[in-house]
């Protein structure tokens, strides 16, 4: 029997919190699949440990095996019940940022109008997050004039930009260059010995695509933008990776939307897991 590593991207992906429709009975059909013994869950998230929890709850999905939140800055695996953090990926991230506090970001971008610093729980030791006011600043302007003014603190760190759909917000997360959703998921590879075959990475939006494009086999669900599905596919093939990304398609039925396209696309990879009465 083979085995999955299977790490989604939640809101707008797993959680069917889009615009588009959800296919009937989509999420049941992903708990059932997810609780193979086979299949290693991982939710890789912008949201921060409580909210990851809400979002399980609210929305009735299944427990994960372990947990890259806070947009790849901090990674936790769930034990009798109880989640810990893994500290030798907080040693792999440090690095960069170990003449630097999280607090001289804050104040050095503070008075940068169109930004506004989000709450409290959604900053970390590693991560400072900003909302952006889209009528004052688009991408290209606010990431230019963003990393115009970090050179002045002289560390490398990684801008993250993407788009709230919901309250058409932009969003900004600062971080330490290796606190990415791909790095994370290929230090969660390589710890629990995964080969690159068995490890799925599924997602929708602009902040995923470092992994959608990356030689780890990805699906994007077919409720993506068609902004994000254009770029997608033109960076994967500038950087070579067609056959290890996959574009979920609404044939009947939403069946490309939110979890059922996860499993549309976990299936063309493996097809072997497809369960019989499955009619992908």
């Amino acid at each position: 029997m083979s085995r999955l590593l299977l790490c989604t991207d939640m809101d707008r992906t797993v959680i069917p919190n889009g615009r588009q429709e959800e296919a009937l009975n989509a999420r049941q059909a992903f708990a059932e699949f997810c609780a193979q013994p086979w299949v290693t869950l991982v939710y890789v998230t912008g949201r921060h440990l409580a909210l990851m929890q809400e979002a399980i709850q609210e929305f009735q999905l299944p427990q994960p095996d372990y947990a890259i939140t806070d947009v790849g800055t901090r990674i936790y695996h769930q034990r009798e019940n109880r989640w810990h953090s893994m500290s030798g990926w907080q040693n792999e991230i440090d690095q960069a940022w170990l003449n630097v506090e999280p607090k001289q970001i804050i104040e050095l971008l503070a008075d940068v109008k169109g930004l506004k610093l989000q709450e409290a729980e959604k900053q970390n030791a590693h991560k400072v997050s900003f909302y952006v006011d889209l009528d004052q600043l688009d991408e290209p302007r606010c990431l230019s004039l963003v990393e115009a003014m970090m050179a002045s603190l002289k560390i490398q760190s990684n801008l993250i930009w993407s788009i709230d759909e919901t309250s058409h917000k932009g969003l900004l997360d600062i971080l330490p260059p290796k606190a990415n959703k791909l790095h994370a998921i290929e230090f969660l590879k390589q710890f629990l010995h995964y080969g690159e075959a068995e490890v799925v990475f599924a997602g929708d939006s602009g902040n995923d695509l470092p992994v959608l494009v990356s030689p780890i086999q990805s699906v994007l669900v077919a409720n993506a933008t068609e902004a994000v599905k254009r770029q997608a596919v033109q960076l994967a093939k500038q950087q070579g990776t067609q056959q290890q990304f996959y574009q979920a398609q609404n044939r009947s039925n939403n069946d490309g939307n939110y979890s059922a396209g996860i499993l549309q696309g976990v299936f063309h990879y493996l097809p072997e897991l497809k369960p019989s009465s499955t009619g992908n």
